[in-house]
């Protein structure tokens, strides 16, 4: 369906809302965005591939800026327990209260909550928003169901996610199941285990 023309010198907008394959003359989110020539959509689409890209880029950001202020938590919390272990060698008690009756168990596991700091949710936020928004412009490219952007965002994503999400995963090999330990406490000096 032809929207009709937006242009003033005759250049009309084809903008279809069903399936199509349209390339001269095709607009994307506003008039504004008018393809006058298969060199300038080829453009568009190397522009769709590279923004899907950004957009796993920052989704990565994101993670990788969660597990450095988590890392930073358990080094601080790891070097208080260590502080507070020499201070104290002779007398059971723990880093964070009064000593330890008796029947306590020294080695029981104990579970130290984290809350970013209002400095590092801000910038999670920001680093959520601007990835948000971007998801948001793909998602209306898609919405115009040209073929030619909608393999574009395809192709941006498994570029995006080859170079962007590359997995990798510590695997502790020769540990005993006795020592399985509560999801986030992967050090033996954390407060107050």
């Amino acid at each position: 369906m032809d929207m009709g023309s937006h242009g003033g010198e005759g250049t009309g907008c084809k903008i279809s809302m069903l399936w199509n394959w349209n390339t001269v003359d095709a607009c994307f989110l506003s008039s504004s965005w008018h393809i006058p020539s298969e060199g300038a959509f080829a453009a568009t689409c190397i522009g769709v591939v590279l923004m899907v890209v950004i957009l796993e880029f920052l989704r990565r950001v994101g993670k990788e800026y969660d597990a450095l202020i988590l890392r930073q938590f358990k080094r601080h919390i790891a070097a208080q327990a260590r502080a507070a272990s020499k201070e104290d060698k002779n007398t059971p008690t723990t880093c964070c209260g009064p000593p330890e009756p008796e029947e306590a168990t020294p080695n029981r596991p104990q579970v130290v909550t984290f809350r970013a700091s209002p400095l590092q949710q801000l910038v999670r936020c920001v680093i959520h928003a601007v990835t948000f928004g971007l998801a948001y412009i793909v998602m209306l490219l898609a919405m115009y169901f040209n073929g030619y952007i909608i393999i574009s965002i395809v192709i941006g994503a498994g570029i995006g996610k080859f170079l962007c999400d590359w997995m990798v995963h510590r695997v502790v090999i020769g540990a005993d199941e006795a020592g399985a330990k509560v999801d986030g406490i992967e050090d033996p000096t954390v407060c107050c285990g």
